[in-house]
């Protein structure tokens, strides 16, 4: 058995593990691999705050955000000294007791002082395989107690990691897990030759998107469609989607709910709008999508979108107005500038990310 952990801060987390998941049971038929978010399974309610208040941090004071997670960096982990642990402790202890995994996959830096604190007090664990889902920005906490493998996206994110204290010979660069739907044909009917399309995950107050939306109308009205699946952004984004729709009722505009097509709809679009995830950024790559990063969450998404400007593969936007410039440039010419960064994505672009992570560790 195989025991996969995640934490929904942010959809890095789940995307790596739910994805590694699903390689490592198509790796092993037969074999019992379980994703698990401990946290929220644990501590409901704890869980359940943390999350509302680390989102609404990120979205709506990013300067705060910074503050907390460079204090992140000079504290110690120990979850013998903190009450809110303990039950986590207890917990995974629980899961293992109950399972007894042959090895734990963690996506979330917390696991690995669970495991540590676990030794201390004389229990015998599986071994730890750790994917970072952070490119090159790594925050210290990853790091603090060890693990068997650590997983890691690119030879950069690897540099940093070794210059933190990690032996080489227990990090293997994997690429970032993302959906092995990257790995399969797509169906012919996806394919719509003709009009340019753009793709818009939006994740900015509701005002930047309000503005953003408003700089892509001369784009809309020259016949270029617009995709925007608003996720578990619909209830606050309903007003503003709502009174662009009104405004422009004989554009193309598409507005999906809760959907898992983001792969595919990655590989049928021109280009993308979207924060600087780790996950989505990894998705972006995997489908060769020129991207347009209209945010970048202060200190653990750095890394991410300088991995993709360092190599011309997306363009960094400030304001709205700067969104809708990049997008028009990526765009124009027949999409000149668009093929070249698809080009450019050539390289570092790993659709089966999540089959090398799993192929890892099993060895």
């Amino acid at each position: 058995m195989i025991l996969v952990l995640t934490a929904g801060f942010g959809d890095g987390h789940n995307t790596a593990a739910y994805s590694t998941a699903e390689a490592l049971r198509c790796l092993c038929p037969g074999e019992e691999v379980e994703a698990i978010d401990l946290i929220s399974e644990v501590q409901p309610r704890i869980a359940s705050v943390l999350k509302n208040l680390y989102q609404q941090a990120i979205t709506h004071f990013p300067s705060g955000w910074r503050m907390v997670y460079r204090m992140l960096e000079k504290s110690d982990v120990d979850p013998q000294d903190s009450a809110w642990l303990a039950p986590l402790v207890r917990g995974l202890r629980e899961k293992i007791e109950t399972f007894q995994p042959r090895l734990i996959v963690s996506t979330y830096p917390l696991y690995a002082a669970l495991m540590d604190a676990l030794r201390k007090q004389g229990v015998e664990v599986p071994r730890l395989a750790t994917i970072i889902t952070d490119s090159i920005s790594v925050h210290r906490i990853w790091l603090m107690q060890p693990s068997d493998l650590y997983c890691v996206a690119d030879a950069e994110t690897r540099e940093v990691v070794e210059k933190l204290g990690v032996p080489a010979n227990k990090i293997r660069i994997t690429g970032f897990p993302v959906s092995l739907q990257f790995t399969e044909k797509l169906a012919p009917e996806t394919h719509r030759p003709g009009k340019q399309r753009i793709l818009y995950l939006p994740s900015t107050t509701a005002r930047r998107v309000s503005t953003t939306l408003d700089s892509l109308k001369p784009l809309l009205a020259s016949g270029v469609q617009l995709t925007i699946p608003v996720g578990k952004h619909s209830s606050r984004l309903y007003h503003v989607l709502r009174k662009f729709t009104d405004e422009m009722p004989e554009a193309h505009v598409e507005i999906i709910g809760w959907t898992t097509r983001i792969p595919e709809l990655l590989r049928t679009h021109d280009v993308v709008i979207c924060k600087a995830g780790g996950a989505i950024l990894h998705e972006v790559l995997a489908a060769r999508i020129p991207a347009v990063i209209d945010y970048v969450v202060p200190g653990q998404e750095e890394g991410n979108a300088e991995m993709l400007l360092s190599r011309h593969c997306a363009f960094r936007t400030l304001t709205s107005v700067e969104t809708g410039e990049a997008v028009a440039k990526v765009l124009a010419d027949g999409g000149k500038i668009g093929r070249q960064m698809r080009d450019n994505m050539l390289p570092i672009s790993v659709p089966d990310a999540a089959m090398r992570t799993a192929r890892a560790m099993l060895e």
